[in-house]
């Protein structure tokens, strides 16, 4: 072999294209509690209408394109519809009773949970620095709520809610990479809509929420929503967890609250602390680490032996 160091890329490294789309798919989901805000109505029947509306809008477009969404689509994507169906349902159950600091914090326990169950059935391995990076994400996610937090309310029905809401969130990320030899991402995204809508639209008229027709100003709302957070985020989340380890796209999730923040920051004029503002960059700076051992981005490469 000649003296000229051949390349070896990383084993270890992963796909920087599942990675962007997990962190876009976070984004749009961050900017949906800025945008929920603006609209007049429950957030059981905000979320009844929201993914109804993208499901059949995506249902009617791929039976146009001569792919409809059978009953094994729907088969397949019945777990994970009922799981974010009871993840809306818990969520907005829990916020009318405990703080939302509370229900916020018990949410980003997600990538422990998720991370345990991918390491015992999905065969993923997690490095001693990356559970260290991800500890530290979630600490800084726990100082941005809890230093932004204006009373301390809470009440143990709305904490055991929220608990409700972290496994149901959790277990919609491991439904979603089980679907990953069976239907395709889009699929699963449109299914997991229809299903999610059915369940919740039960769900606000038991809780009392009204479901009359929003007026003009709710729908544009809406239909931002729906294609934004909903489309866009859940399909850019659901084909990330079949490219990249299922706990990396669990740990994006913790920015969620960063982009929350500051997106109520920009558009409501919510005041933002400097504990805030540190604890957002050392959430951004640990994911950053994930990303770059995971990616091997900024690593140097290593020479074949001869």
């Amino acid at each position: 072999m000649n003296d000229r160091a051949a390349i070896e890329p990383s084993d270890t490294q992963i796909n920087p294209l599942g990675v962007g789309a997990a962190a876009i798919a976070v984004s749009a989901w961050g900017l949906s509690g800025v945008i929920a805000k603006d609209i007049d109505m429950g957030g059981l029947a905000i979320g009844a209408y929201r993914f109804t509306l993208y499901g059949i809008v995506l249902a009617a477009f791929m039976a146009m394109r001569g792919t409809p969404i059978t009953v094994r689509v729907l088969r397949e994507s019945f777990w994970g519809g009922l799981a974010l169906g009871a993840d809306v349902a818990f969520f907005f159950s829990a916020i009318k009773l405990t703080s939302v600091a509370n229900a916020t914090v018990i949410g980003a326990l997600q990538p422990i949970v998720v991370s345990i169950v991918a390491a015992r059935f999905f065969g993923e391995r997690i490095v001693r620095r990356d559970v260290l990076l991800g500890l530290v994400a979630i600490a800084g996610v726990a100082a941005v709520v809890l230093s932004g937090a204006e009373e301390a309310g809470r009440d143990l029905v709305g904490d055991l809610l929220s608990i409700g809401a972290l496994l149901s969130w959790s277990a919609y990320f491991v439904f979603a990479k089980r679907a990953k030899e069976r239907v395709s991402s889009q699929e699963y995204t449109i299914g997991a809509a229809l299903w999610t809508g059915a369940v919740n639209f039960p769900l606000a008229l038991a809780f009392g929420q009204d479901l009359s027709w929003p007026d003009s100003r709710s729908w544009l709302w809406l239909v931002i929503l729906a294609f934004g957070a909903g489309l866009l985020g859940h399909s850019m989340m659901n084909w990330s967890i079949q490219q990249i380890p299922l706990w990396i796209s669990s740990t994006f999730t913790l920015l969620i609250p960063v982009v929350s923040a500051t997106a109520a920051w920009i558009w409501l004029g919510e005041p933002l602390t400097i504990i805030q503002i540190f604890a957002m960059f050392v959430v951004l700076g640990a994911l950053a680490g994930i990303v770059t051992s995971q990616t091997g981005i900024g690593s140097k490469p290593r020479p074949l032996r001869r």
